[in-house]
């Protein structure tokens, strides 16, 4: 298929199945293709989860994208049998460091061009090239913006054109500001959409809805994807929820017009994705929300992430961050570390230090 250029906007999602489970991955692909879904993509970061793309390829016809993570040489494997490949220029800046990472993209553009593959450039909050980071500052939107150029420039230098861009945040006004920088700066990119970690129904859709209503209605976006922390037997409602969205802006009826707004209480939780590694983590989520509840008139932004990717770098502008382990949860204030707990003590650990920080901002509030 053909995204960009005035072809009509797909929609896509994730598989959370373990990727080198042949059996539960291409199950819940044709879960996906029942719900309409134009993409799905794969978290690949080994040499067995690569391996068992042919096997998956197999078996299904759908649109496949390969989410490369922190290997990007495991696009040489991949290729062959898939339609995209996915990078975050962030993780190529801390692999390999003392290799240029123009060369890294170098190859990741042979690699593609020689499959037939188009490439999506995915920038994430959490994990922007450093360098970038210090210029910027606190200007995070610029520094992913400014992250996002740059590799379109690179893939433009070495020929390669059949690529899209992604800037993902948590927050939908961030969301929204962001697309809006770089489709300004650069109109002729097609765009994936996107509201990282939007969390549980109903607010992950409130979120991402709103991110989607101001953006597509502006002519920004040509693929969509619905990040829903949801349990593997419900994911493909991304997709439903994703057709939705499109049927009501095509149809006129939006429901949140509004700018975003955090006004009191706002938990971030990741869509599970086969990264994750303790299926715990979204009963997890659940269980924070309803525990939390006592505090929604708060001005507070709890993350939970699912996995050692994303979660220590995407916490840190939350107030109060849990990143999923194994075994154990890490708790942070923040960007500081306040320790690992189990499973089964992380939710008294987590409203000690919600009492601690809503005590704190009532004491300096006078």
């Amino acid at each position: 298929m053909t995204i960009g250029d005035g072809h009509p906007i797909a929609v896509q999602s994730m598989t959370a199945t373990k990727t080198s489970d042949v059996a539960a991955t291409v199950a819940q692909i044709r879960q996906f293709e029942s719900a309409s879904a134009d993409i799905v993509r794969i978290a690949v970061d080994s040499k067995s989860e690569a391996n068992a793309i042919a096997d998956i390829r197999s078996e299904t016809t759908v649109n496949l994208c390969i989410d490369l993570q922190e290997n990007y040489r495991l696009a040489a494997v991949v290729a062959p049998h898939v339609e995209k490949l996915r990078y975050n220029p962030g993780h190529l800046y801390h692999h390999e460091t003392a290799k240029p990472v123009e060369e890294k993209v170098a190859f990741l553009a042979d690699v593609a061009g020689t499959h037939g593959c188009a490439i999506r450039v995915g920038v994430n909050c959490g994990s922007v090239d450093p360098k970038l980071a210090e210029q910027f500052g606190e200007d995070d939107l610029g520094a992913m913006v400014a992250s996002a150029a740059e590799h379109c420039d690179m893939l433009e230098r070495i020929g390669f054109t059949q690529y899209v861009v992604s800037l993902k945040d948590s927050d939908p006004n961030k969301v929204i500001e962001g697309y809006k920088r770089f489709a300004a700066l650069r109109p002729d990119v097609p765009l994936h959409l996107g509201v990282t970690e939007a969390g549980m129904p109903p607010d992950g859709i409130y979120k991402t809805r709103i991110a989607f209503e101001q953006l597509l209605t502006r002519g920004i976006g040509d693929t969509i994807r619905v990040s829903l922390t949801l349990p593997n037997d419900r994911k493909e409602e991304e997709i439903v929820v994703g057709h939705q969205i499109l049927d009501d802006i095509a149809t006129g009826r939006f429901r949140s017009v509004p700018v975003f707004e955090n006004k009191g209480l706002n938990i971030i939780s990741c869509p599970s994705c086969s990264r994750v590694e303790n299926d715990a983590f979204v009963d997890l989520a659940q269980n924070v929300k309803e525990m939390t509840r006592y505090a929604a008139e708060h001005k507070v932004t709890i993350a939970v992430m699912g996995c050692r990717v994303n979660g220590p770098g995407e916490t840190d502008d939350a107030d109060l961050g849990l990143w999923c382990g194994p075994n154990f949860v890490n708790l942070k204030r923040g960007p500081e570390a306040v320790g690992a707990y189990g499973y089964d003590e992380i939710l008294d650990r987590l409203k000690a230090e919600l009492d601690r920080l809503i005590e704190a901002r009532t004491v300096a509030a006078g």
